[in-house]
């Protein structure tokens, strides 16, 4: 409409029903041959900017918009311009580490709608040996009581790599939250210390927000 309205003074006419549904319909048409909404919307801003651009150089007097809007716009229609589609964005991977196979079943049953790939291992070791052959881990929710390696020690190895010292991780325990293990677990690097039974919205909405932190951090600031 600004265009419009800048052509219209520019000529000394009046923009007319008629040429605004005339430009309606090859907006519509934009939108029906581009390959998504995006393109087609990029597309009309481009040909409707070159138009003004050419209308306001052009001294043809004609209709109420000029034929070099017109044309750039039957062109943008019977010709689309391929825009380059961007990548599918890939989600990152969530580690679970439990011992027993019960509980791995349930961790992935409750992350499940997260539309994520889950790495489920049974003790600490395992999770160090994940970490080294997968990247790209959003969070890791850990149990506590393991054994040979429970999960402090599991989260203090994990720690002192520079690879993976910023995974969040979540632990999850049966022993009850008192101080004193809440204080071991955010000491061995965790973000976040939960009792089982567990509520499993909050731990879907939890994995959901570092999931979220983890795709801002790999794409970056936008411009």
């Amino acid at each position: 409409m600004g265009i419009m309205t800048d052509l219209a003074e520019h000529r000394g006419t009046t923009v007319t029903p008629e040429a605004i549904e005339f430009i309606r319909g090859l907006h519509g048409s934009a939108f029906d041959s581009g390959s998504s909404p995006k393109h087609a919307v990029e597309i009309i801003e481009q040909q409707l900017a070159d138009a003004d651009h050419v209308s306001r150089r052009s001294s043809v007097r004609g209709g109420t918009l000029g034929d070099a809007l017109l044309e750039r716009q039957l062109a943008a229609v019977e010709h689309p311009v391929a825009l380059p589609a961007a990548p599918p964005l890939r989600m990152p991977k969530v580690l679970v580490v439990d011992d027993r196979p019960d509980s791995l079943l349930a961790m992935t049953a409750v992350l499940e709608t997260l539309d994520q790939e889950f790495v489920t291992v049974s003790s600490g070791r395992d999770a160090l040996k994940a970490l080294l052959h997968h990247d790209d881990f959003a969070v890791i929710t850990m149990d506590v009581q393991m054994p040979e390696m429970d999960g402090y020690e599991t989260a203090a190895h994990i720690q002192r790599r520079p690879r993976n010292r910023d995974v969040p991780i979540i632990f999850l325990t049966a022993m009850g939250v008192d101080p004193e293990h809440t204080a071991r677990g955010y000491a061995a690097g965790a973000v976040d210390y939960i009792s089982k039974p567990f509520d499993p919205w909050a731990l879907r909405a939890k994995v959901a927000v570092f999931t979220e932190i983890h795709l801002e951090r790999r794409i970056g600031p936008s411009e």
